[in-house]
């Protein structure tokens, strides 16, 4: 039975559509290939590498050896466990400082927002190991911070501020507030205010309103930043190296130790991708039960 010609020409249409999008996915492909090139190279590259040297022995063979000490040497444990404490304290620390800053970012009109989120910005534009021996000259028993708070009457001696877990969220919890604060805030800032007036209008307190409307709403900013924050402070060096004083031992921490002092370069290895491979666990999880890429691309 032939084909009417007004059922022919949209099946051709379709048919050159299809055609059409193939040729733009093969051209894009073709822009990639550069980018995909140089990712190649300075990442999957070298992280195959550090697999490679986490499973051979100083004679170069095989082995399983540096993971064994893992799970033999109590010591690696803990140094796993202050990683992921220390991390978890900080994005802690972020929530708490963080959520009223953005919450008040989100209610200022765009012009104070702007201005006010400069305050916020204004510790990337200074080196992070500028920002880490500040506070080591305000934290430490002569530093500032302890000068003026015996004068105050706050305290009668200097206390313990540096080279130790408090100094250490101190000035991770500095470092890492930008990072919440910034996905919160994009989150916070498409909660449309009717929806808090609706809610007072139906009869609910502003505390009410704001458990039942908008808080629900600035989760996904929220776990987005929350995220960003822990899984940055899993690699963190400078600032615990500095602050800690040795006394706070984290994995950049140990695997700095292990190559200065063994030239072990398969332990540090081992280590690195152990630490790589509950990164992707974090990540997995919580893309798994939390919906932040919502909060991340702006997403419905």
């Amino acid at each position: 039975m032939p084909i009417s010609p007004d059922i022919e020409t949209p099946m051709l249409h379709g048919q050159e559509l299809q055609s059409q999008k193939k040729r733009e996915e093969w051209v894009l492909l073709g822009l990639s290939l550069p980018a995909i090139f140089v990712i190649a190279l300075v990442v999957i590259l070298p992280v195959g590498w550090l697999f490679y040297l986490s499973f051979v022995d100083g004679h170069g063979n095989f082995s399983l050896e540096h993971y064994q000490k893992m799970v033999e040497y109590k010591s690696y444990a803990r140094v796993f466990i202050t990683t992921f404490k220390v991390s978890a304290l900080t994005t802690l620390i972020c929530i708490v400082l963080g959520y009223p800053i953005a919450y008040f970012l989100a209610a200022l009109p765009s012009r104070w927002s702007g201005i006010f989120m400069l305050a916020v910005l204004l510790p990337f534009w200074t080196s992070l190991l500028v920002r880490t021996y500040a506070w080591l000259v305000l934290l430490q028993s002569k530093g500032l911070l302890n000068d003026l708070a015996i004068q105050i009457g706050l305290w009668d001696s200097p206390v313990k501020l540096v080279h130790n877990m408090t100094g250490t969220l101190i000035g991770m919890a500095h470092i890492m507030l930008p990072f919440l604060v910034l996905p919160l805030y994009g989150a916070m800032k498409k909660i449309e205010p009717d929806m808090m007036q609706a809610a007072s209008n139906l009869g609910a307190s502003p505390v009410r309103a704001f458990f039942s409307i908008y808080l629900p709403l600035s989760v996904s900013g929220l776990v987005a930043g929350a995220l960003i924050v822990f899984v940055l402070c899993l690699g963190f060096y400078v600032t615990p190296a500095v602050l800690g004083g040795g006394r706070v031992v984290m994995v950049a921490t140990q695997i700095t130790a292990i190559l200065e002092h063994q030239f072990d370069w398969g332990a540090a290895s081992a280590l690195g991708v152990v630490l790589l491979l509950a990164t992707v666990l974090v990540l997995y999880l919580a893309g798994r039960f939390f919906k932040f890429d919502t909060a991340l691309f702006g997403k419905r």
